[in-house]
């Protein structure tokens, strides 16, 4: 049963899909008992390699492939059982860039607005074109864009019935830097006005950046389910690289407790875990060695870093 305001804006339960194959491949389990809430009003990060199954997810929450078993509810509505409702709470940006090129960015949105039964009175068409940077592109055939502009298009036409929920699937995939940037302030803006963001992205960066909350899926399963900071802290790691005022022959006693390397006569690198080492504890230790510091860098364990590291093995699940 739905609320008008549910905790999830998205639960996925037990969700399993297996596409039936032919006799050189057969079966090919893409999904295997994913379970996933995802909260109102998030912006939630899904990643995993290709292959991992997220496309898969993804569509059957757009109602383009069918589930084996398990239970999806968007808004409230089940999939199935209240698909119209469904449909309706939730907007697609598809990686393909599937434009009709004969029509313009107006007719484009305005045709699809229509399609979701919005009412002509009620049609936020010119609105929305502003919004993604296509205002003065309104009446220019779409075979004209630019991909850029194809890809702002595609986030319009998802947007033409207000939903609720705004699934990005490699919304910046080919795009530049700049239409980047204009992508991520309007879908942000979105965010804060209380619309949930469900993104898969390759560019790690983007999800770090971003999302407050990020599930990372692989082989069909889903492994690891945390807000961004707890996902950082899966790797207790930095590393700390200090520039000497001499060269050194050898490391000093006094640095022997720690995880050092002399990299060079004039480096050394620590490895350490801030969880349990203190950054100003190892600068003191060399400072007693009687070593002048030059230069002191830092590298912290990245998202990328917990990604690989999570996604490395082999699947050892039952197919």
């Amino acid at each position: 049963m739905n609320n008008s305001q549910p905790v999830n804006a998205i639960e996925v339960e037990g969700l399993n899909k297996t596409y039936r194959g032919n006799r050189r491949i057969g079966p090919k389990r893409a999904l295997k008992d994913v379970s996933l809430n995802i909260p109102r009003g998030s912006f939630f990060g899904l990643l995993g390699p290709n292959g991992a199954g997220k496309s898969t997810l993804i569509n059957i929450l757009a109602g383009l492939v069918v589930k084996t078993s398990g239970d999806a509810q968007i808004w409230g509505y089940d999939i199935e059982t209240d698909m119209r409702e469904a449909r309706r709470s939730i907007g697609i940006v598809p990686q393909e860039l599937n434009i009709d090129p004969f029509f313009t960015p107006y007719e484009l949105l305005d045709l699809y607005a229509g399609l979701y039964g919005v009412a002509k009175k009620d049609r936020r068409t010119d609105d929305i074109l502003k919004a993604v940077g296509l205002g003065d592109k309104r009446n220019a055939y779409a075979r004209s864009l630019s991909g850029g502009m194809r890809r702002r298009l595609l986030v319009g036409k998802a947007l033409v019935h207000a939903p609720r929920i705004l699934v990005l699937d490699e919304p910046t995939a080919g795009v530049d830097v700049e239409l980047r940037r204009q992508l991520w302030d309007y879908v942000r803006e979105l965010n804060a006005n209380g619309t949930t963001i469900l993104l898969t992205t390759h560019y790690l960066q983007e999800a770090e950046e971003l999302c407050d909350q990020i599930a990372i899926i692989n082989h069909g399963r889903v492994i690891k389910n945390a807000s961004t900071k707890e996902l950082m802290k899966h790797l207790d790691s930095k590393e700390m690289i200090i520039q000497v005022d001499r060269d050194l022959d050898s490391l000093p006693t006094e640095l022997e407790d720690y995880n050092v390397d002399l990299r060079n006569p004039r480096e050394l690198v620590f490895s350490y875990a801030p969880s349990t080492t203190n950054s100003g504890e190892i600068l003191s230790s060399v400072q007693n060695a009687g070593i002048n510091i030059v230069d002191v860098a830092t590298h912290e364990a990245e998202l990328e870093d917990v990604f690989l590291s999570l996604t490395s093995g082999p699947d050892t699940g039952d197919d």
